[in-house]
């Protein structure tokens, strides 16, 4: 009974913050090293594709609302 398994080491999708594994591409995005490889909305039919881009829209918001302010963004507020 000496032998474990251990949780796998996640990492946040820098694109759109979701957990996946190192060195693999996001499946929800479809981004590896900032650079997209799979086209996820490729397969996606038209009403799915609307919700897709919605939620991705929504997620780079969010990132950016986190980010510090610099000067340039405190002048345009």
């Amino acid at each position: 009974m000496h032998l474990f398994i251990e949780p796998a080491a996640l990492i946040s999708c820098p694109k759109c913050g979701k957990p996946v594994l190192p060195h693999t591409a996001c499946k929800n995005c479809g981004y590896y090293k900032s650079r997209e490889i799979i086209d996820v909305m490729k397969k996606l039919n038209k009403k799915e594709k609307k919700l897709k881009e919605k939620e991705m829209a929504n997620q780079e918001k969010e990132q950016e609302e986190k980010k510090p302010l610099t000067a340039e963004r405190l002048s345009q507020k």
